[in-house]
């Protein structure tokens, strides 16, 4: 693992990830954020410290399905573990949903028992269409 630096750039954008802890955030998202408040950050710098900070456990990545679909990047806290639940994502608009479900929770539980495998849910998502993309 490559030596991490406390650098600005390094800073602002863990900073960025913390405040939207609850939000999925793509790197374009941090390139726009940090051009509209007027302190620009490089796509590569902002994609070495993506990768460094997963790298060291302090962000999770989630990685599209289709082909050329952005991944996106959550902070991780502790009492905030994503690795504890399924989510669901949205075709249409690319929302990504936390589900909160013991029933899913019952269905993994029986593919480990009956069928000896064990889900990573830190890594399971289930794709369709979203409450709000249904309704309009």
């Amino acid at each position: 693992m490559e030596k991490s630096y406390k650098t600005k750039q390094r800073v602002a954008i863990l900073g960025y990830l913390r405040e939207n802890i609850d939000n999925h955030i793509t790197a374009d998202n941090i390139i726009d954020h940090f051009k509209q408040v007027g302190n620009p950050i490089g796509k590569s710098t902002v994609y070495r410290y993506l990768d460094n900070l997963v790298e060291e456990n302090i962000i999770r990545k989630y990685t599209g399905s289709e082909r050329g679909e952005a991944a996106c990047f959550q902070y991780i806290n502790e009492g905030h573990d994503c690795c504890t639940h399924f989510h669901m994502k949205c075709s249409k608009c690319g929302s990504l949903i936390h589900l909160d479900c013991h029933e899913m929770e019952e269905l993994s539980e029986h593919i480990l028992k009956e069928h000896n495998f064990l889900i990573d849910m830190c890594k399971t998502t289930l794709y369709g269409t979203c409450e709000n993309c249904m309704n309009n």
